[in-house]
């Protein structure tokens, strides 16, 4: 079953810190999101998505960039989707479309968009060593996977490719 996966992460330079030192990652899970024939969504602006949609676009898969106003995004967007609002807003069109977020480093945009993916019932998978609020987040976690009481959604951590696909498939089979 194809998914539309979220790649949530920092934005920036890919040539600058922290980006830079994820662009192996970023290749690996693009090239796994494309491999499996997932529509990937991304803010479809520079950093963590412009990587991770090189890639997709690399291995010959589909990238939706949800862009905030103003920004006609990276060149690896396919579709591109220019909603007129601030990095906020946007950012809630960019989660509420996802069947299941993946998040990679970040800052306040990045944690933003792991707490409405949660509020709106979206799983959130956290690959594991990228920084940021994407490692942070899951030091406030009710019973390692929930943000509150009400269990909406599981937050999972990835320490691998392996892990992320096996995640993924759970995802497509409903189990998470």
């Amino acid at each position: 079953m194809m998914l539309h996966v979220t790649v949530i992460g920092y934005s920036g330079s890919i040539s600058a810190s922290p980006v830079k030192e994820l662009h192996g990652i970023c290749e690996e899970v693009g090239r796994t999101l494309a491999r499996h024939g997932h529509v990937v969504m991304t803010g479809g602006r520079d950093g963590v998505m412009e990587l991770v949609s090189r890639a997709v676009s690399k291995e010959g898969g589909r990238v939706i960039g949800v862009l905030p106003a103003g920004d006609e995004g990276n060149t690896h967007n396919e579709i591109r989707i220019r909603t007129g609002m601030d990095f906020a807003l946007r950012s809630l069109i960019l989660t509420k479309s996802a069947d299941v977020v993946i998040s990679i480093g970040g800052q306040a945009g990045t944690l933003l968009e792991i707490i409405s993916s949660y509020s709106y019932g979206h799983p959130v998978i956290l690959m594991g060593g990228t920084g940021g609020w994407t490692d942070r987040i899951g030091s406030v976690l009710i019973d390692g996977k929930y943000l509150d009481e009400r269990r909406t959604a599981e937050v999972m951590r990835a320490n691998s490719i392996e892990d992320l696909e096996r995640l993924l498939e759970e995802a497509e089979n409903g189990k998470v």
